[in-house]
């Protein structure tokens, strides 16, 4: 009996030939869902994300086992593919004879490109392209479904094109020349297409086509992107010119699943790393190809969980090994620091992690699809065929680990926690290894390799003393060692003094941790400290982390920037704080409950409160500038002065504020949640000035759990100025999560406080928000009404900006509901001559694109281009990339309703072009439509006429 799922079209299931009833579209979604990850379990909070979205039925758990049920009756027939229940959630387990289309195609793709003979590659090729029947999941409409149906997409235009590689260096240019010449039209910028297409031309006789299309590709390229051709196509043109031989493309993947960065993220390897030969042996067996291997082909991705107690070097052998084998993953190296066990609570989650990861592998943010699950497929679909190590340090448990696992053969994920990880043994068989304490011929090895055999040698009883104390605890052991190379004159047998006589312990983390000297071990280290690098070791406990730049410590400390080098300096050269990037410092766990026990015993209450102020405002004040700079408005937030001692980072431009978030906003995240206390305001002012970042990066999660903290510490003072921001935040958040819905309740709350506390200027940017979102779903009259309410109370406000922002929005509207043109016009001119009496460069665009939108909506096309040009001159003296993109496009709109083509096809492919060098999330429905416009058969010899007639009609003679 054969089985042959697909879902490369519509999602099917075929018997023996026989089609097999699935039911209807949600039932399918449930099937598809499975088959995606066939063979690996999927939750039911999974499966519901993945078949209804951020909208699920109030009933979800029982539709879901209805659905269940009745796909295992369609599927009882076969007996080979059986959906399984597990605790927690399902999965569809499947025979040898069973087949999914889309794992087949991915397998298929992959042989051929590892088959080493053109031959057999274009046959293997072919064949998985003839599985593609339609897009897949057709008639399936749920966004983490459709985010993976782009990315398959992409999979198959980039096996088209190293197909056509293959038949060019096979020869078969006669035969795949009428393909090339369709694909090349659809793809007018693609670089390679116009490589094989010229090749093939100049092999058929057609050398005058191949410079010809050479030609029209330098001048598109120039026209519309700023660029020449890449090397390649001009040595193609280059051989074309001379008559001489051409060699074939080497194929390269293309789209947004292509992986443009090799990541190499892992961290320093530890020096003079010692011992562990046995758990190195461990993991070299993981390697195809080893002695001993487990396998030479794997299967699947192999997974290695370490484990062992605080402090026992699971992170360093880890990095070590990792470093000893990264000529095996030549496709590159992936490392995060999941902080499982962070003493200050700043755990990161999966969502984070995953997003970290598809950052590193150098995808756009505006093509990161929102949600962990459909964030995890793209993840996954962009390691398909690749070889890359994953180590993913410090996790909690297993469920924290199970959405960054890779999907593919080939890739190997090593993760450390201190827990044994035996569901990942379970589920995903993970092969475990636990870390021991070393041995004391271990330690002393550790010791030696740090110190040198000529000082361990001259004091062995000194050593044995030392080894015992510190338990055979690498970290205690490296922490010994580095107090003693700083001061080489210092006999051993004084350290072991000290640590012998040191009448404090650390209590151990866990049950059975065997820490209880290693506070000891601390001890004569902190003690070996000046003054000052003490003090800040204490403060440094107050730091939420998970790590901290230079700025922020002096700003605990109370110093300057060169006097915190300083001390951070000290701090590090005594391992009692490590410099795990350039500038930016962080403790191993042990050390920050230490840290914190010392300033809570030794510093007074109001010296921790003042250092925590001083660095709250750190955070706040340049935090508060950086969003002024990223927003370009006024901001209605007034934050008190910063306190003496703060130090506040002065960031000149836009680079410099995103390298600034993009560094900070982990840790500004952090002290969001941790919410001290007497600081509520700090707390909603800092989720209100991240806001911004947030929401353009799409941390949309993020952004949700910042203000959620924000709004419970503004109840606590019963600050309702925080309150009504916080709502605002929510709302921002739950548009994206939950949809407009949930979003129009926090936005009702947030209009009330600001109405109850008199803030004309914060009730206009909640009108303004409703206005928007009135505006999308079509309701225009409601939308109106809401732009007049936000003109008036920004007349209320003062603020001639907001005046003519709130004009703008009522002209547009006017015109969306057929009101008389005249009036509609009135209203923009009276932006654009405010905001020209203001100087306001910003203002003059929106101004001008509004008075377009209007003279296009009349039929007035002309007006229209004028006004959008004199808008698109503007903007590009403000550097504003993205309004310089929508300008763009709403230029070729009025172009192609003015049946001008060519003109249309320019600006279209001029702001494509933005909108992927600008890759922020705000763009994804910008850049879709655009592919849309430019797609094949967009402006046809028929549809120019009809738009023709249609201008025509509207402007009459």
């Amino acid at each position: 009996m054969t089985v042959e799922f697909s879902v490369l079209g519509s999602v099917e299931a075929r018997i023996d030939g026989r089609s097999v009833v699935l039911g209807h579209a949600r039932q399918r979604a449930v099937l598809a869902v499975l088959l995606v990850d066939v063979g690996r379990p999927v939750t039911i909070d999974q499966l519901t994300d993945r078949v209804w979205g951020s909208r699920p039925p109030r009933q979800a758990g029982p539709t879901l086992r209805s659905y269940l049920s009745r796909l295992r009756q369609a599927l009882a027939a076969t007996g080979e593919a059986v959906i399984a229940r597990q605790p927690g959630g399902y999965v569809m387990t499947t025979a040898r004879s069973v087949t999914v289309d889309m794992h087949t195609f991915r397998r298929l793709a992959a042989q051929a490109r590892a088959a080493g003979d053109d031959t057999r590659a274009a046959a293997l090729f072919e064949q998985a392209l003839r599985l593609w029947r339609a897009e897949p999941f057709a008639a399936l409409d749920t966004p983490w479904l459709n985010a993976l149906r782009d990315t398959l997409v992409q999979e198959r235009l980039a096996a088209q094109l190293d197909l056509g590689d293959v038949r060019l260096r096979l020869g078969q240019h006669v035969a795949l020349l009428p393909e090339l010449s369709a694909r090349a039209a659809a793809h007018p910028l693609d670089e390679h297409l116009a490589g094989q297409l010229m090749l093939a031309l100049h092999r058929c006789g057609r050398s005058a086509e191949a410079l010809d299309h050479y030609r029209r590709t330098h001048s598109r390229l120039a026209r519309e992107l700023g660029i020449d051709p890449g090397r390649h196509l001009q040595d193609i043109q280059a051989a074309v010119l001379q008559q001489e031989a051409v060699p074939a493309p080497v194929a390269q993947p293309q789209g947004p699943a292509q992986v443009s960065t090799v990541p190499a993220q892992l961290p320093l390897s530890v020096a003079a790393f010692t011992g562990r030969k046995s758990e190195l042996a461990q993991l070299d067996r993981l390697l195809p190809g080893t002695a001993g291997a487990l396998s030479a082909r794997p299967a699947a991705v192999v997974i290695s969980a370490v484990s062992g107690t605080a402090g026992v070097g699971k992170t360093a052998l880890a990095v070590h090994w990792a470093h000893r084998v990264r000529d095996a993953f030549p496709d590159g190296q992936l490392y995060v620091n999941l902080r499982g066990f962070d003493p200050g609570g700043s755990v990161v989650g999966p969502a984070e992690a995953v997003r970290g990861f598809l950052d590193a592998l150098g995808v756009p943010p505006a093509r990161v699809p929102n949600g962990l699950e459909a964030q995890a497929a793209l993840y996954r679909s962009l390691l398909a065929d690749r070889r890359v190590l994953v180590v993913l340090d410090n996790a909690r448990d297993a469920e924290h680990v199970r959405p960054l696992l890779p999907g593919a053969s080939g890739c190997l994920a090593l993760v450390t926690s201190r827990n044994l990880l035996t569901g990942l043994a379970a589920t995903e068989g993970s092969h475990l290894l636990t870390v021991d304490l070393l041995t004391p011929t271990q330690a002393g090895d550790l010791l030696t390799s740090r110190l040198g055999a000529h000082r361990t040698a001259a004091e062995p009883a000194a050593v044995e003393e030392i080894v015992t104390r510190c338990t055979g605890l690498p970290l205690a052991l490296a922490i010994t060692a580095a107090r003693a190379a700083a001061q080489p004159h210092l006999p051993l047998t004084a350290l072991a003094h000290e640590l012998r006589e040191a009448g404090s312990r650390l209590d151990a983390l866990d049950g059975g941790d065997p820490a209880s000297q290693v506070r000891a071990v601390f001890s004569t280290s902190y003690r070996a400290l000046t003054a000052d690098a003490a003090r800040l070791f204490r403060l440094l406990g107050l730091h939420p982390g998970p790590d901290i730049a230079l700025p922020a410590a002096a700003s605990l400390a109370g110093v300057s920037r060169v006097r915190a080098g300083a001390l951070l300096a000290e701090l590090t050269r005594g391992n009692l704080l490590s410099e795990h990037t350039p500038g930016r410092y962080a403790f191993h766990d042990l050390l920050r409950i230490y840290a914190t026990e010392l300033v809570t015993t030794h510093d007074s209450d109001d010296a921790r409160r003042s250092a925590v102020h001083r660095m709250l405002d750190h955070y706040l004040h340049t935090a508060h500038a950086a969003d002024a700079l990223l927003t370009r408005r006024r901001d209605p937030i007034s934050v008190a002065p910063a306190q003496p001692g703060a130090v506040v980072e002065e960031l000149l431009d836009r680079p410099e504020v995103l390298a600034w978030f993009s560094a900070e906003h982990p840790v500004v995240l952090a002290v969001i949640q941790q919410s001290p206390a007497g600081f509520e305001t700090h707390t909603w002012q800092l989720a209100a000035v991240v806001a911004t970042f947030l929401k353009r990066q799409g941390r949309w999660p993020a952004l949700a759990a910042a203000h959620t903290t924000a709004l419970s510490a503004a109840l606590r003072r019963n600050d309702k100025t925080g309150q009504a921001n916080a709502h605002r935040g929510l709302a921002l958040a739950r548009t994206q999560l939950n949809g407009p819905d949930d979003a129009r309740t926090h936005y009702a709350l947030a209009l009330d406080l600001f109405r109850e506390l008199g803030d004309h200027a914060g009730q206009a940017r909640i009108h303004k928000h409703l206005g928007r979102m009135s505006a999308d779903r079509g309701e225009h009259r409601k939308a109106l009404g809401h732009a007049r309410q936000a003109l008036a109370h920004h007349k209320a406000a003062h603020n001639r900006l907001g005046q003519a922002g709130a004009l703008d929005h009522i002209g547009r509207n006017l015109v969306r509901l057929g009101a008389d043109r005249s009036a509609a016009l009135s209203y923009s001119l009276r932006a654009l001559t405010l905001v020209e009496e203001l100087g306001d460069l910003n203002g003059q665009v929106r101004s001008w694109r509004s008075l377009g939108y209007i003279h296009h909506h009349l039929g007035q096309y002309g007006h229209a281009i004028d006004c959008y040009r004199q808008a698109i001159d503007l903007v590009r003296k403000t550097d504003d990339r993205y309004h310089e993109a929508t300008s763009l496009a709403d230029l070729g709109d009025t172009h192609h309703a003015a049946a001008h083509p060519d003109a249309a096809h320019r600006a279209w492919t001029q702001a494509l072009a933005l909108t992927d060098e600008i890759g922020l999330p705000g763009t994804a429905p910008l850049r879709a439509k655009l592919l849309q416009n430019l797609g094949p058969g967009r402006l046809t010899r028929q549809r120019v006429s009809e738009n023709h007639k249609e201008v025509q009609g509207r402007m009459g003679p």
